[in-house]
């Protein structure tokens, strides 16, 4: 048997042709660098390439774009919402406070308007702020926060820039209930403004009723309706109401007025209180022109006869009256 020569040796011509190889490619690099930084050409080589590649550029660079817009989006919308939820709350605030101001626009013109009123009438009154309403259909009354420790007390007439509300039935320290014109329990006597008839004025729940009006009383549809005094409960002349229809009753004898309220017995938030005995300030008279008060020489003339008839007992006898005859004297009884 013939000993084992080993593995067959192969060729090793290809190691030697590997540097030759080698510096073919370094030459070859070489030219090319001296040639490109001599004449250019392998410059505009490169942009044509850039050209022809730049769609598969694109087509790589879509993914990432494409991911950058997704959280540019995700990041602005979130923004926006979240400006969205911060203007809507500071509307919602500004809201709240221009309805806030215009109430308290709306309770400055009212209590202006009742202000005036007392300054104009010359009556002595107390402010009172309303605390409840109680508009039931057969119970209309209000709730004031003041009571006796405040100096109210029962059978007090509560009035509002327009008119009479009603009247105080009810004390507590700090509270008063109103009994309001329009309920069923309630009677006021008052008269027409316009030819002093004396009537009475009922509540019926949400409006104001004249009942038992004659036929010959003359009451006509607009007239107003204002207190009489009758009674000592409600000052005279506070405007109640206004005669808004007229029909003849049951019988067919007397009329039925409906009255509109002179009072806003639905609106506002603070009345007026009369205060009890209190007179009415009449205001001072204008100052006299000192100018127009010179009397004239005709009147001057007139001044001696008038004030010695007066001297002899007898009336002065009016201008148009001179030529009569003279009248036996008399005494004038003065209070």
């Amino acid at each position: 048997m013939p000993p084992y020569a080993g593995p067959p040796i192969a060729s090793r011509s290809g190691d030697a042709a590997s540097p030759l190889r080698l510096l073919t490619y370094l030459v070859l690099a070489i030219t090319l660098i001296v040639l490109d930084d001599q004449a250019g050409w392998l410059a505009r080589l490169r942009e044509q390439a850039n050209v022809l590649v730049q769609p598969a550029w694109n087509l790589a660079g879509l993914p990432g774009r494409l991911g950058n817009q997704v959280r540019d989006n995700a990041a602005s919308h979130g923004q926006l919402v979240a400006e969205n939820r911060q203007l809507r709350n500071s509307l919602l605030v500004a809201n709240a406070r221009l309805t806030r101001l215009q109430t308290a626009a709306l309770d400055n013109a009212q209590l202006r308007e009742l202000l005036n009123v007392a300054e104009r009438s010359g009556l002595d009154v107390q402010l009172a702020p309303i605390l409840d309403i109680d508009l039931d259909p057969v119970k209309q009354r209000l709730v004031l926060a003041a009571g006796t420790r405040e100096g109210v007390h029962v059978g007090q007439a509560v009035i509002d820039a327009g008119g009479l509300m009603g009247q105080v039935i009810s004390v507590t320290g700090s509270t008063s209930t109103v009994l309001l014109l329009t309920d069923p329990d309630h009677a006021v006597p008052v008269t027409v403004a316009r030819n002093g008839v004396r009537l009475i004025v009922y509540g019926r729940g949400d409006t104001l009723e004249l009942r038992d009006i004659p036929l010959s009383a003359g009451v006509e549809v607009g007239d107003e309706i204002v207190t009489s005094g009758l009674g000592g409960r409600f000052p005279v002349g506070f405007p109640v109401g206004t005669i808004a229809a007229l029909r003849p009753d049951d019988t067919h004898a007397f009329l039925v007025g409906e009255l509109k309220p002179a009072a806003a017995l639905d609106r506002g938030r603070d009345v007026l209180l009369l205060r009890p005995g209190s007179p009415i300030r009449i205001p001072p008279p204008p100052p006299v022109n000192t100018d127009a008060a010179s009397v004239a020489p005709s009147d001057a003339r007139r001044a001696p006869t008038d004030a010695a008839t007066t001297a002899d007992g007898q009336r002065p006898s009016l201008p148009g009256n001179a030529s009569s005859p003279p009248t036996a004297p008399t005494t004038e009884t003065r209070p």
